[in-house]
């Protein structure tokens, strides 16, 4: 039993609304459109997906989630009390991105200094190498890296039909950033609102050839993170988080949200893990090793690989020449993570 044989199994109402399958032993959770349907729709799709997976050899237990904004009360009906947090996150519309935006990759993490924005840029690099076309949006509103990392701080996007146009970054790479629309070191005072139309505007803009978006969130799982699920609709999400437990717990969280939406999660990467001493070269872990991993497993999701605690890495950040456009130890552990990334893109028919 795998989702390609779940998904042959459902009727076409079902498949076309269908947004993630889910397999957890005999138990196959699915994520379904209901956005627009009114309540006895809803039930009559609920009924119909577990009416088509009765009897498949190895489900033991189906659950369908379906993710829409609440049917509108009739007339007379007292309204509902406010609902949670987590809740509101379950219902989210989620929209599938507008014209022109291209697929979308979410590189996430629970917590900030994990090596998000490092790892999104060297991905793209080795995408860019092995033949993708991707570009890069700098969704970090309030702390943005990849200007630097691509060496573009000084360049400035130009707009076309009101739309903007991405700069040219490391190797050819266009992206997007707030790095390149205000100066260096200005604070960014923003609410939510005006943070979430900011990375809005990064993200639906002229992309050009480009077929598939590395799109690096800010930490946590706030305002970008719930504007992400419900108007761009991500393919995919990475989580990035260093071996040690306390960076886990908030990995976990951010995993959730993206679970909660619907949204597949590719994989988890695990950062600075082991560190070469450039005298004696042996090898020490500092932050830990194996925990990302464990938690993979865990989660019964894809671990992706590691990263190493290098100076080169860091240096390659600062000076915008991104490691993974190199050759050696540093850049082949980001091209490991790029294949397995670039693997799950072409199994499920993406870029």
């Amino acid at each position: 039993m795998d989702e390609a044989a779940i998904r042959s199994r459902l009727p076409a109402p079902i498949a076309h609304r269908l947004q993630a399958v889910r397999i957890n032993g005999g138990t196959v959770s699915l994520v379904v459109d209901a956005h627009g349907l009114d309540e006895g729709a809803r039930q009559a799709l609920d009924r119909a997906a577990k009416e088509a997976l009765r009897g498949v050899d190895g489900v033991t237990e189906t659950r369908v989630a379906l993710v829409a904004d609440r049917p509108a009360p009739a007339a007379g009906t007292p309204a509902p009390p406010p609902a949670s947090p987590a809740a509101e996150r379950r219902s989210a519309v989620l929209q599938p991105p507008p014209p022109g935006v291209p697929p979308i990759i979410a590189v996430g993490s629970g917590k900030g200094g994990v090596g998000k924005s490092t790892l999104t840029a060297n991905l793209a690099v080795a995408l860019h190498r092995a033949g993708r076309r991707v570009g890069v949006v700098d969704a970090d509103i309030y702390g943005p890296s990849i200007a630097r990392i691509f060496a573009t701080e000084d360049a400035q996007p130009e707009s076309e039909d009101g739309k903007l146009v991405p700069v040219t970054g490391a190797g050819g790479i266009p992206a997007l950033s707030m790095g390149h629309l205000i100066e260096a070191g200005r604070a960014i005072a923003w609410r939510g609102p005006m943070i979430a139309k900011a990375m809005a505007q990064l993200i639906d803009a002229h992309w050009g050839e480009a077929e598939m978006l590395l799109v690096d969130l800010p930490p946590g799982t706030g305002d970008v993170q719930l504007t992400m699920v419900q108007r761009f609709r991500p393919a995919g999400a990475v989580i990035v988080s260093t071996p040690q437990d306390l960076a886990l717990i908030d990995a976990r969280r951010a995993a959730n949200l993206f679970e909660v939406a619907g949204v597949p999660l590719v994989g988890l990467v695990e950062n600075m893990a082991g560190y070469e001493c450039p005298h004696c070269h042996e090898i020490s872990d500092p932050f830990g090793r194996g925990g990302v991993e464990a938690a993979a497993a865990g989660m019964q999701v894809p671990f992706l690989g590691r990263i190493p605690l290098a100076l080169e890495i860091r240096e390659g950040g600062d000076s915008g020449n991104p490691p993974a456009a190199g050759e050696g130890p540093q850049a082949q552990a980001f091209h490991d993570v790029a294949n397995k990334l670039s693997d799950w893109l072409t199994r499920h028919g993406i870029a």
